[in-house]
């Protein structure tokens, strides 16, 4: 490839980003996304946790989105309980080796989690077996279980209480849709428990 090459396909992808950007505008997304703001912010209010969990790129977001709650996005404010399942590597491996690595966030979700949670699985094909089954286990504990998929859902959409469908099936396409919405349901999150002093 030349790098008029690079030009034109750089050109390609962020005029893909923006196609996927601009359907996230679609009504039935934005309400996804605001139901699954009402869901954190109520468990928070209620002195529940949010946890995140997701593979690969994924488990990346699942870290980064635990940091805007537990650290800041905008405002100084009180830190707000969230985990990444991801983060533990002893807990990922031993439970991966020692069962399967189908169980390694459920057994997280099982131990850690209590009804009233909410419990974000974070798949682009919404198949992936450990979200999936984490989405089952946390569901049958009482958690409150959010799906955030593709345009597809898979198993995921059919298990979760809420879900966000990225309205893409190209992987880096969903995965930026999910973190833009992320985001935003963090800052809803942030100014609605920690409101702007006027």
């Amino acid at each position: 490839m030349t790098q008029q090459d690079w030009t034109q396909l750089l050109r390609s992808r962020i005029g893909d980003s923006i196609v996927t950007t601009q359907l996230l505008l679609d009504n039935e997304a934005l309400q996804a996304a605001s139901r699954i703001a009402g869901r954190m912010l109520a468990a928070l209010r209620s002195g529940s946790k949010v946890f995140f969990f997701g593979n690969g790129g994924s488990a990346t977001e699942a870290q980064h989105l635990s940091a805007e709650l537990l650290g800041r996005f905008y405002r100084d404010r009180a830190a707000l309980p969230a985990i990444s399942l991801s983060d533990n590597t002893a807990a990922m491996t031993a439970i991966g080796n020692d069962y399967s690595y189908e169980e390694t966030f459920a057994r997280q979700l099982l131990g850690l989690g209590s009804p009233g949670d909410v419990a974000v699985g974070m798949s682009t094909s919404g198949n992936s077996p450990n979200v999936v089954r984490a989405l089952q286990a946390g569901k049958g504990h009482g958690l409150v279980t959010v799906a955030m998929t593709g345009r597809r859902g898979g198993q995921a959409a059919e298990i979760a209480h809420e879900v966000f469908r990225a309205p893409s099936e190209d992987t880096p396409r969903i995965q930026e849709a999910h973190l833009l919405i992320g985001h935003t349901v963090c800052e809803i999150v942030e100014n609605e428990l920690f409101p702007a002093a006027d």
